[in-house]
């Protein structure tokens, strides 16, 4: 059983920047893909950033080049730093872990609560 809680939400303008952080408990943090998704209201929960156990990336579309996925095994923490915010990147945040290498959204078993981010125009 693994754990998440996010946090590092809050409110931002356009152009700024957050960074977000999420705590895994479990011994076998370091074994698992972490992601991170959002969800904006009327949206689909989507994919933003994944970071596999071996510290291989992948990224949507639209925020390469903004956000950064990261991860501390020995802190059990893996974090989202986001750049260049924009008013469409307002969404409540989850962070998720899947011990598949590169899984889809459905193969994540394990989901945080969610933090809101929301940018300012």
């Amino acid at each position: 059983q693994v754990q998440l809680v996010e946090s590092g939400g809050g409110l931002v303008q356009a152009g700024g920047s957050l960074r977000l952080s999420c705590a895994a408990s479990g011994r076998t943090f370091s074994s698992y893909t972490m992601g991170w998704f959002r969800q904006a209201p009327g949206k689909q929960r989507e994919l933003v950033a994944r970071i596999t156990w071996q510290f291989s990336t992948h990224y949507v579309d639209s925020v390469k080049g903004r956000f950064t996925i990261s991860r501390d095994n020995a802190k059990n923490t893996v974090y989202l730093q986001m750049n260049s915010l924009k008013p469409e990147d307002t969404a409540v945040y989850y962070c998720a872990a899947s011990a598949q290498i590169t899984p889809t959204t459905s193969a994540y078993p394990y989901w945080g609560r969610g933090t809101q981010i929301t940018v300012s125009s």
